[in-house]
């Protein structure tokens, strides 16, 4: 479980250091952790260099493009590793240019380690980029245990020993988390380390795929298979997720004896966005008296486009596509048929729950030109739920008026926060700033913002450096004490 952290700290890290500075190296970095009984356990750092933010220069009959990459990773006494070396692109023979990768193994103890990294594209100036993030190396050499999970963009057969070489497979990971409707199959590699110290000769392996909206098992894409102990068992294999609906999800693999005890539990999180599965018949449908006598007549339109802060893109397309008819009729069915598919067993019930909470928003947080549901803080009430904790202070020596909400738990993500502010200082019209919910707002210069009139912007690598402590100005310690 700490390697999942660092996966998502290291790929946020550069990826925002990148993408913020429009003339630099864009680049995407993810880790794993496996194990192999010669060597001990190690990490493998992936990146992944965007083709358009590097330049090519012409070398014999193509093009090419080089990296100087520095590593080094130190515990808290002494630097256990270092390395700098200049990287080549495949060569290109034409202006289209593919993205390309990079793998690098490192051997590490068990403990805890700080890992800096260093990139530069030598054919252009002004193109650096570095990040430092914390590694926990955790003991894969006792007991019995599942690796970390790496999904492969693609993969296949190969003889070949290179560093993106496991098990007979040349594996190009996968360095998101987002897969779209045009993704039919996850191709996850992991491997399974201790197995021999069952006490059978056999094992069992399932997996099943969680949606994390209300921690449920989604029907028909779970599996459970037989394998032999060893004292490494790599595990390659296909996930069809073709008819996975739009939503976000966890992969759990299980490894468990004969007599069913659990010895092991690795997981993997993802987004799938699949427009193709979000249908239902209009035409055809049967309108219950009961559920539409709860929707006023005068309010038919309004209803259907509160749906679209609990709704996935798909799901959005199709309301908006409803709204633009204004048709009451088709409208009332798209409510209603919305209901059913979304919550089969109880769609009435769950109806007039979301209703009473539209109409709380739309009371606390409507204001003179956008709806309760249209707000911000209207959006992230109906989509999460109440928060646990708000802190909010209307008035400030050194900020703008701002809110920060609590969530102690949102599906399966613990302490979860959100940062409003309203820098107009009229209308209610709170904004959301920053959060560290996944899938949200992130804005890691959110304190200078929010001191504005107090302070002026600092560097893209630190936005926060010209903060100073302003009499009253409190957001970071109530954003912290959490």
């Amino acid at each position: 479980m700490h390697m999942k952290k660092i996966i998502l700290i290291c790929f946020c890290l550069l990826q925002s250091i990148s993408f913020a500075q429009g003339a630099k190296l864009k680049t995407f970095l993810d880790t794993k952790q496996f194990y192999a009984p010669n060597v001990g356990n190690y990490l493998e750092l992936y990146m992944q260099f965007v083709s358009y933010s590097v330049v090519y220069k012409n070398e014999g009959n193509g093009l090419r493009a080089k990296v100087l990459i520095s590593v080094e990773i130190a515990d808290s006494s002494k630097t256990v590793f270092t390395d700098r070396y200049v990287l080549e692109s495949p060569e290109a023979i034409d202006s289209v240019q593919d993205d390309f990768y990079e793998i690098l193994r490192v051997q590490l103890n068990p403990g805890k380690y700080s890992l800096k990294i260093n990139l530069l594209d030598i054919n252009k100036e002004d193109s650096e980029i570095s990040g430092v993030l914390p590694i926990s190396i955790e003991d894969f050499s006792t007991n019995t245990k599942i690796s970390d999970v790496l999904v492969a963009e693609y993969a296949y057969p190969s003889d070949q020993q290179t560093n993106f070489d496991k098990s007979g497979y040349h594996i190009i990971p996968m360095l998101s988390s987002f897969y779209g409707t045009d993704s039919k199959t996850l191709p996850v590699y992991f491997e399974l380390y201790g197995t021999e110290k069952i006490k059978d000769s056999t094992f069992q392996l399932s997996h099943r795929i969680i949606n994390m909206k209300d921690a449920s098992e989604m029907p028909g894409f779970t599996r459970t298979s037989t394998l032999f102990k060893s004292s490494v068992v790599p595990v390659f294999e296909t996930i069809n997720i073709e008819e996975l609906n739009s939503g976000n999800y966890q992969i759990e693999y299980r490894l468990t004896s004969n007599s069913n005890e659990i010895l092991s539990i690795q997981t993997y999180d993802f987004e799938r966005s699949n427009e193709n599965n979000y249908m239902f018949t209009m035409e055809n449908m049967m309108l219950d008296p009961a559920f539409q006598s709860s929707i006023p007549s005068d309010s038919v339109l309004y209803y259907l486009e509160s749906l679209i802060p609990i709704s996935k893109p798909a799901e959005i397309k199709n309301i908006i596509e409803t709204l633009k008819s204004k048709n009451n009729d088709e409208a009332r069915k798209h409510i209603q048929g919305y209901w059913a598919v979304s919550t089969p067993t109880n769609p009435y019930e769950s109806w007039l729950k979301y209703k009473a909470q539209v109409v709380f928003v739309q009371k606390i947080y409507g204001n003179n030109f956008q709806e309760g549901f249209e707000t911000d803080r209207g959006r992230v009430y109906l989509k999460y739920g109440a928060p646990n904790q708000v802190n909010a202070r209307e008035s400030s020596p050194s900020e703008y008026p701002y809110e920060i909400w609590t969530y102690n738990k949102i599906g399966v993500y613990s302490n979860k926060r959100f940062v409003f502010y309203n820098p107009d200082l009229v209308n209610n019209a709170y904004r959301l700033l920053h959060s560290d919910m996944i899938g949200e707002l992130k804005n890691p210069a959110w304190p200078q913002i929010l001191a504005k009139r107090n302070t002026y912007n600092g560097n893209v690598d630190n936005p926060n450096q010209n903060n100073v402590n302003h009499w009253g100005g409190d957001s970071n310690d109530l954003f912290r004490q959490y």
